[in-house]
């Protein structure tokens, strides 16, 4: 009661300094009246306000979730305007009198003044915190859940989407991310930071979903094309993110690693989890079956969330703007054009999702949730337009250690203790773009090999983002028929050649399955030998009839993979560059039935690290060549080692494995192992108890 009527006294106060500064905003009749009636008039409408935003709002939002997500946040302004003039319209006499647009006006700083008092209240007062949780926690138990008071901790994976290795520990000893800082350093570091190699498609479809489902067999890249239904899958597309998923839940068998009381935030897949919010794989969903679009309401349901998100996400394209005007008064090199709609776009992926997501994920917590994964894309977004190491993209992860910061002083109310593990799903290469180095992007150099004219003007590539498609489903807008992956390519001879960072896949309809370098060779003579030998490529994928899975490099290097000393020649062959593992990464690929008939991985500088994208960006990812392939696990040390000292962690696969372990850690009595579970096949063990049963039932 306490707080409820602090609240109300603030908001009586801000009404009145409003009155008094907005000529179009009144709070007394014309023909004058007292102080003190005056006063009692902004009581009357304050409160009568604070009372319809409890009783209406909630219900006005879940209704508008129906439009389009964005458009929700902008009708949220003028929705808690009409409450504001309903509630003058209230007061007696007629004393309370505004204009629709500064109703407006009024109706946000109101609404943002009395939420920041009233969580200033509540966060200070830690009795107000265990009635609130204990209240969720009781509502839990009579839905039948787990009343999270059983003991066994939770578990929270937050995912800092593009964020790698290197970069977490530049930001770290930069001084940018104090919250990761904490648990890695001090006298009694709390937690460990292991790097792992993502697989030859360095990206998010490939690495998430074989985080979240266990497997990301057959994604050779971002977006790629199938020849017995002619259609482009692209990962960030909810019906291609649908069909990944399937996939990948066919081959397991199994739902995904948040199938026991999970919940999926802000992610392409879902995990097998129930509870769902901003999920693309289920986003193509109409009804009451998508859940994921819960997410909005329980985020607009709190009108000082719309006002907060919208001022920022403000804020957001103009520093933007200012950041890239900058950029080329400065003549910063590489640069890539941020005009046109990217400044919204980024300000959906680094203010709209991460609030959407953070909010989502503090309610899980509070609400005592056994398992949770929530990916926030802001850094990978702003990476591929500034760079990787570019102030611009560094200050983002400043803002994201802060939504961290949040994120573990609620997990300390929640109900139950929870082990928060942050990981990445790959990282950025910086460097200047294909077609800026060279002038021609890759599907003009192809055409070119093949003998096929070349348009005198340079085709817009497309860029591979999220965030770009994010938004296309938040305003219910389909993908453009203009791009360069058209969902249904034209039939004919011309290849379809398409981008994934700086991996490219060229693919010959008319070839029936995998076309091979022969009969490349036989149609295509120049080709092979022109991309090959091109100073911004490093090395190219084909099956060969004779020798199978066939790397070429320039000057007529090649790699038979098939071969028995394949990994001993590889350290002089056209992969040397690339680092350990890259033979397996590529072997592995050639073996996916969808691998295009030529992939093409870019130019790397081991010594920079730079690569060069095929996409219009400055930091990419997608293929192999420096932190692209090098993300991090950062886990708390009250669970087991990742891997075993002097062992490394490769592939989301193995990634997926890991956590899977740590959650049975978390939720069965535990036991010592004698050595480490990841390096026996899934389900075997070896010289251990299994985790979760007893030794009498071993």
């Amino acid at each position: 009661m306490l707080r409820v009527v602090t609240v109300w006294a603030v908001s009586t106060l801000t009404m009145l300094v409003l009155a008094g500064a907005l000529p179009d905003f009144q709070l007394k009749a014309d023909d004058g009246d007292s102080i003190t009636r005056v006063a009692l008039t902004a009581v009357w409408g304050a409160g009568a306000f604070g009372l319809l935003g409890a009783l209406v709002w909630p219900l006005a939002v879940r209704a508008l979730l129906l439009v389009p997500a964005l458009v929700l946040g902008l009708l949220a302004f003028f929705l808690n305007g009409s409450l504001l003039l309903v509630a003058l319209s209230l007061i007696p006499d007629g004393r309370g009198e505004a204009d629709p647009e500064t109703a407006v006006v009024v109706a946000a700083v109101m609404s943002a003044v009395a939420s920041a008092t009233s969580g200033a209240l509540a966060v200070r007062d830690d009795e107000a915190y265990r009635r609130r949780l204990s209240r969720l926690a009781h509502r839990r138990g009579r839905q039948g859940g787990d009343d999270g008071r059983n003991g066994l901790p939770g578990t929270l994976f937050l995912q800092l989407d593009g964020v790698g290795h290197d970069v977490l520990l530049q930001a770290v000893a930069d001084g940018l991310m104090p919250t990761v800082a904490g648990r890695l350093g001090g006298e009694e570091p709390t937690h460990r930071l292991t790097p792992w190699r993502t697989d030859w498609s360095s990206q998010t479809g490939a690495s998430q979903l074989g985080i979240l489902h266990g497997s990301n067999h057959d994604v050779p890249a971002f977006r790629w094309y199938e020849k017995e239904s002619g259609e482009v899958v692209v990962s960030s597309r909810p019906a291609s993110a649908a069909l990944m998923q399937r996939r990948a839940i066919s081959r397991t068998a199994d739902g995904g690693l948040l199938t026991f009381d999970g919940a999926s935030r802000g992610n392409l897949f879902s995990g097998g989890a129930d509870q769902l919010a901003l999920v693309l794989s289920i986003a193509a969903r109409r009804g009451r079956s998508n859940r994921s679009r819960a997410g909005y309401f329980a985020y607009f349901s709190d009108p000082a969330n719309a006002v907060r998100t919208a001022l920022s996400f403000v804020a957001e394209v103009v520093r933007e703007i200012a950041q890239s005007t900058r950029a080329r008064l400065r003549g910063d090199s590489p640069r890539v054009k941020r005009g046109g709609l990217y400044p919204f776009i980024r300000a959906f992926a680094t203010v709209v999702q991460r609030d959407i997501v953070v909010a989502a994920v503090l309610g899980d917590m509070l609400a005592g949730r056994t398992a949770v994964y929530a990916d926030l894309v802001a850094y990978d977004e702003v990476a591929h337009h500034s760079g990787p190491h570019s102030r611009d993209a560094l200050k983002v992860l400043e803002r994201l250690d802060r939504s961290l910061e949040l994120i573990v002083k609620v997990a300390e109310h929640a109900p139950r203790a929870y082990r928060i593990v942050l990981l990445s799903d790959h990282g950025q290469s910086p460097g200047e773009t294909f077609q800026s180095a060279y002038g021609l992007t890759l599907a003009n150099l192809v055409r070119a090999g093949c003998g096929l004219p070349v348009p005198r003007r340079a085709a817009r590539t497309t860029s591979a983002s999220e965030a770009r498609d994010a938004v296309r489903t938040a305003l219910h807008r389909p993908v453009p028929d203009d791009e360069e992956e058209p969902e249904h390519p034209e039939p004919g001879t011309d290849p379809v050649v398409l981008a994934s960072g700086n991996l490219g896949l060229i693919s010959f309809p008319d070839a029936a399955g995998r076309a091979t370098r022969e009969r490349i060779d036989r149609h295509h003579p120049a080709l092979l030998s022109t991309l090959a030998n091109h100073p911004g490529i490093g090395f190219l994928l084909v099956r060969s009839e004779e020798h199978g899975a066939l790397v070429l490099g320039t000057g007529g290097a090649e790699l038979r993979l098939d071969a028995d000393d394949a990994d001993d020649t590889a350290g002089a062959g056209p992969l040397a560059v690339f680092g350990a593992g890259a033979a397996d990464a590529v072997r592995r690929t050639s073996s996916f039935p969808h691998v295009a008939d030529i992939m093409v991985n870019s130019w790397h500088d081991p010594d920079t690290g730079r690569v060069h994208a095929f996409e219009e960006q400055i930091g990419s990812h997608g293929g192999l060549g420096g932190e692209q392939a090098r993300p991090f696990l950062m886990s708390p040390y009250t669970l087991s080692a990742p891997v075993a000292d002097g062992g490394e962690l490769v592939g989301a696969e193995q990634v997926h494995r890991v956590l899977r372990r740590w959650l049975r850690e978390c939720q069965g009595p535990q036991v010592p192992l004698t050595r480490e579970e990841d390096s026996q096949p899934e389900g075997e063990t070896e010289g251990q108890i299994p985790v979760g049963e007893s030794a009498g039932q071993e």
